[in-house]
């Protein structure tokens, strides 16, 4: 449930770009669909109330979707302020490097790296393996920010809105597959009541 909750935003924002120059009216109020600038105010008021969602259900902020709200609403009010695409466009990238960076740092700070503060308490892995799955999450932001860009310099605005939503569900998907693949072989021995230890390079 959360995880589809984490899609909303995004589908909001390429339903309402598509939107562009069609009218609704709602008694005495009318609006006129603004292209990436209206889809960047949903994405900005879906992003809030997706947080708050979570939150209700999880009872509890995710950190990483406190700063991706915080992300949205800075790069989307500097959209809409400066009537600027660039600044949203710019916005998975910044997002997507600062993650890699945090990642990144956090395995040479302390004993245990992100992925092992964040999963740690719900599965056991040997250390080379939280290393394995930290380099792959490291791996995955960078491209992830590197080809947004490409596509956003390199194509048109309609083709970057596209991508922007079937990137993020076959990156989602693929980076998911790829960490069940490493950790299934100890979830099994961790099964199994065999130690883990003796899995470690």
């Amino acid at each position: 449930m959360k995880q589809l909750l984490e899609f909303v935003p995004i589908v909001l924002f390429f339903i309402v770009y598509q939107m562009d120059g069609e009218h609704i009216a709602l008694g005495g109020w009318e609006y006129q669909f603004d292209g990436i600038f209206s889809a960047t105010a949903v994405l900005m008021i879906a992003t809030v109330l997706q947080v708050i969602t979570t939150y209700l259900i999880t009872k509890e902020f995710e950190k990483r979707l406190i700063w991706l709200m915080l992300a949205v609403l800075l790069f989307g009010s500097a959209t809409l302020l400066f009537r600027n695409e660039a600044f949203i466009q710019w916005k998975p990238t910044v997002f997507n490097w600062a993650l890699a960076l945090g990642f990144g740092a956090s395995q040479f700070i302390g004993d245990k790296n992100l992925m092992e503060r964040t999963l740690g308490s719900q599965i056991h892995l040997p250390k080379n393996i939280w290393l394995r799955l930290n380099l792959l999450w490291v791996s995955n932001f960078l491209i992830v920010g590197t080809l947004n860009l490409v596509v956003a310099y390199g194509y048109s605005e309609e083709t970057w809105v596209s991508y922007k939503l079937y990137s993020a569900i076959g990156f989602t998907l693929l980076l998911t597959i790829i960490t069940a693949v490493i950790i299934s072989p100890y979830l099994k021995e961790e099964e199994d009541g065999e130690p883990l230890a003796r899995q470690e390079d």
